[in-house]
């Protein structure tokens, strides 16, 4: 494997260092996932000693692949006879969504039924934040530091690019199912998700919903929407609510809002409208 002196500012030198990456695409929708163990040798050189070369998923998120790739990262560690001599290991990622919340997933999360704590909004991931806390447990059961620290995404870091370039690749095959189930249709407007842009006011709406997928941990259904009420001032508004009435894909409804923007709900569903039917 390939060997060069040691960057302090990169590694750490006692530990197995795993880089990993996720990517995504649209058109079709599919993602992949890219990982690199690097070590500082005995001689003081840095070396890669696995690269890994793993088929990607269909309808995959980005989130999805930078999780599933710290997840497998872990699990390699984990499982590989030879690599039980590093007791420390570090997890390098260029995800913010992991490294600002492994924590809570692994102490706060589980206490509150996987919602947020002060907005009870649902926490996506479910299934894969609870595989990465178990491998977090395992590692810790056998007396093995994981810390997972942040790089900077397609900067300077020689590992971060490989990593992403194993992603890219990995997305290029994607032989895995997706990892949740989510039905798609294109949206009307320009507009792209904003979370938040459309405020619960407790108002009676008229929307489209293009995107829907069921979050089996909180028994709710997540929608992405547009508004299509010609009269409201979010006309064209894209973004995100969650309910329990289970609706579909490409359908038009008029439904009434609750009042919590930060943890929106369809209050009431109270009519399916055609989709040329602006009202």
């Amino acid at each position: 494997m390939r060997a060069e002196r040691y960057n302090p500012e990169m590694l750490d030198d006692d530990a197995l260092n795993i880089y990993t990456d996720g990517s995504s695409f649209s058109g079709p929708r599919v993602g992949g996932i890219g990982i690199v163990f690097v070590i500082v040798n005995d001689a003081g050189d840095e070396e890669v000693i696995n690269e890994f070369d793993y088929p990607g998923y269909k309808q995959a998120t980005n989130n999805e692949m930078e999780l599933e790739a710290c997840i497998k990262g872990l699990e390699e560690a984990l499982d590989q006879e030879a690599l039980k001599q590093f007791e420390k290991i570090v997890v390098h990622t260029d995800s913010r969504y992991i490294v600002d919340n492994y924590q809570t997933a692994k102490f706060v999360w589980p206490t509150t039924k996987w919602t947020n704590r002060q907005t009870g909004r649902p926490i996506l991931h479910v299934a894969q934040w609870k595989r990465l806390v178990r491998l977090l447990k395992r590692a810790y059961q056998s007396r093995r530091n994981v810390s997972i620290k942040w790089v900077k995404g397609h900067s300077k870091d020689k590992y971060n690019k490989a990593a992403d370039k194993l992603a890219r690749k990995s997305a290029k095959n994607p032989l895995h199912k997706p990892l949740s189930t989510v039905s798609v249709r294109r949206k009307k407007t320009s507009k792209s998700v904003e979370i938040g842009s459309v405020e619960m006011r407790g108002q009676r709406l008229s929307i489209r919903v293009f995107t829907t997928e069921y979050l089996e941990t909180h028994k709710l259904w997540k929608y992405k929407f547009e508004v299509i009420s010609k009269k409201s001032k979010y006309l064209g508004n894209v973004d995100i609510i969650f309910s329990t009435e289970p609706l579909r894909d490409g359908h038009c409804y008029v439904v009434v809002l609750n009042k919590d923007t930060a943890n929106p709900r369809i209050a009431r569903m109270l009519d399916e409208i055609e989709c040329s039917k602006l009202v």
